[in-house]
């Protein structure tokens, strides 16, 4: 493992041989070497990248191309980045402010992944503000990892679903119907191709499977 974390830190080093320092391009470059440690200037960085369309210029003709082969980012985990950098900007200004970043407490600030996992917890239906806020309390001021704060929003989910009966009766309704659903068409393929039914009960199956997939696309 750490020899293909040498590896890539050489190929991210190499790239950066040649390129002005006070560059973008470098600036980018610099900020994947130091990735643990400054992700949020790194995700900053790629947005503009990716707005300003600015990887066509050093001969790439894709965005994933570019964080592929010059800085080594798979292309989920720099959509993550650029999700999480986003939502910060968005509805957390407050941690992407220098003064802030540069202190202290800059240690404090949480990975990409808690950021994301945050993000998440702010669209989720059934959540509500205090919800959010108590999410957001265990990332940033508790510092809780992230497999365990997932872990307590999966649980809050499940509690909100209980506390809402008729939605849970609901879903399991349209899962319910959606299995009878495919289970009705599969037997009858097999009835029509053994010809085990008369036509007009074929028919019938047919119309019935007709209505019940106007139910499920309600």
């Amino acid at each position: 493992m750490e020899g293909a974390k040498t590896k890539s830190l050489r190929h991210i080093e190499e790239k950066m041989e040649g390129i002005p320092p006070d560059s973008l391009r470098y600036h980018v470059l610099e900020c994947a070497r130091q990735f643990k440690t400054s992700w949020i200037e790194l995700g900053r960085s790629l947005y503009t990248v990716l707005k300003d369309k600015k990887f066509k210029e050093w001969g790439y003709s894709t965005f994933e191309a570019y964080t592929a082969k010059e800085i080594g980012i798979r292309t989920q985990t720099a959509m993550k980045l650029l999700r999480s950098y986003y939502f910060l900007e968005k509805e957390e200004p407050h941690y992407l402010k220098e003064e802030f970043t540069r202190s202290s407490e800059a240690a404090k600030i949480p990975g990409y992944e808690s950021i994301d996992l945050l993000r998440q917890a702010k669209g989720k239906k059934g959540l509500d503000e205090k919800d959010y806020n108590h999410i957001k309390e265990e990332i940033f001021e508790k510092g809780r990892d992230v497999r365990e704060v997932k872990k307590d929003l999966t649980a809050l989910i499940r509690q909100r679903q209980e506390l809402d009966p008729e939605e849970a009766w609901e879903k399991r309704k349209f899962s319910t119907v959606r299995r009878f659903l495919g289970t009705l068409k599969a037997l009858k393929q097999e009835i029509e191709a053994g010809k085990f039914l008369p036509s007009p009960l074929i028919r019938q199956a047919a119309q019935l499977i007709k209505k019940l997939e106007e139910e499920v696309a309600q």
